[in-house]
């Protein structure tokens, strides 16, 4: 394109003199493709038209059609003249704005039906047509959200059905993942586990704009800290019962030869 630009206003002095001058009118969207609008937002469209030195500007217009379907019926949203600044499009909510190389189609309370391929065409004087195209898709919520385990990789694969930009983030236990469990991919989607055994609870969440949902796949029980706890109580009370019993013996060991002591002591006094 940028090579056809050269060319045209390189060579367009050479065909001054021609009856119909050289062609060299384009159009293009300025919007990142594929577009995704929120419901009850508006809808901005943007696009550049470049001239050449022999052309003029005498229509603008824009039209919808389906993106798919068997029956692709295109819609006229707005035609306005090339001289004219505002033109008012064929629904109330419909507005468009024309500046020297640019045009902006607005359409406010966006819904479902507004999505489809919007086309530009700019018409020059000689009724030559040049059109541009691009998709406008409905932003969608996140939907059925789920987890499920690559047991040869060993890594869990978080996905999710159709919503629009999602975003993926993994929790274990309800916290970041640590390094001792796994390793979350650049994407998100895909959790490499370093953990062995594999054990507890791992949530996926994903995200857009509209909010959020989350699916959790439910491991073995994590044992080995519970065990641990477990082993050490016992061993705790065994020694508390230890310690009190050498203790209880010692008492009655001192107690009782306390009692002989007392004994012996009656004896003697009682042979003077």
């Amino acid at each position: 394109m940028d090579l056809q630009y050269f060319l045209c206003w390189r060579v367009a002095p050479l065909f001054l003199l021609m009856p119909h001058g050289l062609q060299c009118m384009s159009v293009h969207v300025l919007n990142e493709q594929p577009v995704h609008v929120i419901p009850g937002s508006s809808l901005v469209l943007k696009a550049r038209m470049v001239q050449g030195p022999l052309e003029e500007i005498s229509m603008v217009t824009w039209e919808r059609e389906p993106e798919t379907g068997i029956d692709l019926v295109r819609v006229t949203l707005a035609t306005c003249p090339g001289s004219s600044l505002k033109c008012p499009g064929t629904r109330p909510n419909v507005h468009v704005n024309m500046e020297q190389q640019e045009t902006t189609l607005q359409i406010n309370g966006y819904s479902r039906a507004d999505s489809g391929v919007y086309a530009v065409t700019v018409t020059d004087r000689t009724g030559t047509n040049t059109t541009a195209h691009c998709i406008v898709r409905e932003y969608e919520a996140v939907h059925q959200v789920s987890v499920s385990i690559n047991v040869s990789h060993s890594s869990l694969v978080c996905g999710e059905a159709w919503g629009t930009e999602p975003n993926f983030s993994w929790l274990y236990e309800r916290a970041a993942i640590p390094q001792t469990v796994g390793k979350v991919s650049k994407d998100g989607t895909i959790l490499v586990l370093t953990m062995t055994p594999i054990c507890g609870h791992f949530t996926c969440m994903v995200g857009n704009k509209l909010g959020y949902s989350s699916a959790t796949y439910t491991a073995a029980p994590c044992e080995t800290e519970s065990r641990g706890t477990t082993v050490a109580i016992v061993c705790l009370v065994l020694l508390l019962l230890l310690c009190g019993g050498v203790l209880a013996f010692l008492l009655w060991r001192r107690h009782r030869h306390s009692n002989r002591g007392e004994r012996l002591h009656e004896h003697l006094d009682d042979g003077f």
